[in-house]
């Protein structure tokens, strides 16, 4: 369950955790906790014996599955029912734990993609995540980048064959995302602020900030679920990833 430095982890390392699940012992010192959701294996707490997926949903609907699940989850951390755990937004509308109730000893981020859910857990660290298909496929990524990525990136994008383009854009909007979803400041002007290393096959990093010290920054990858890909973003100097998938 724990990686090394730069080491993407794979779905091999994610351990399953079975509902009902009791109380959590949270992240201790620098490592992070990650759970996987498929929703297509879950139950549908809605309507726990219909047998319905996810893709049978409203939008309302899979809204509702997801906070339960994410209410659930934290609320074994904390030790309380999940039905009392409060979760309030930021100006920009990132979710957190009331501080009342976490007392600055949690937080956390929340991705997801189709079927998936990545939650993930930090020990008070800022943490933000994202989850993408891998062989996804951004439609005119160097448009894409040129519009929202820092000039660094682009112009490394810039260099790229077209088979090698693909696979370093997504890596990078990975990267991109988790930091912004950690920020809570919204994508809005920010991804240009910050450069990551576009590289997929390089450990990845955030290589410069405009407004704080990117050494005191972590990304890391993982792949929670075949064909998944997800990227991992702490405001702390060093992450021990531990995944799980509940089922």
């Amino acid at each position: 369950m724990v990686t090394v430095a730069g080491k993407l982890i794979g779905p091999d390392s994610f351990s399953p955790r079975q509902l009902p699940l009791r109380q959590l012992e949270k992240p201790r010192g620098d490592a992070v906790h990650l759970w996987h959701l498929d929703f297509n294996q879950l139950s549908n707490p809605l309507s726990p014996d219909s047998g319905d997926h996810s893709r049978d949903l409203s939008v309302f609907q899979q809204r509702a599955t997801r906070r339960f699940y994410l209410r659930l989850l934290l609320g074994a951390y904390l030790g309380v029912p999940g039905k009392d755990v409060h979760i309030t937004r930021r100006i920009k509308g990132r979710p957190e734990l009331d501080s009342a109730q976490s007392k600055g000893q949690l937080d956390f981020s929340v991705a997801r993609s189709n079927s998936g859910y990545l939650i993930g857990i930090s020990s008070g660290a800022t943490i933000g995540v994202d989850l993408e298909i891998a062989d996804r496929r951004a439609g005119k990524p160097l448009a894409l980048a040129r519009r929202y990525f820092s000039t660094r990136e682009t112009q490394a994008l810039s260099a790229l064959s077209e088979e090698e383009l693909q696979p370093a854009f997504m890596h990078a909007w990975s990267c991109k995302e988790a930091v912004v979803k950690a920020s809570g400041l919204g994508i809005a002007n920010q991804l240009c602020r910050f450069t990551v290393d576009i590289n997929p096959e390089n450990p990845p990093a955030i290589l410069d900030m405009e407004d704080d010290d990117p050494g005191a920054w972590k990304l890391v990858m993982a792949e929670p679920a075949k064909g998944a890909i997800a990227a991992i973003a702490v405001r702390q100097q060093a992450v021990r990833l531990e995944g799980f998938n509940l089922t």
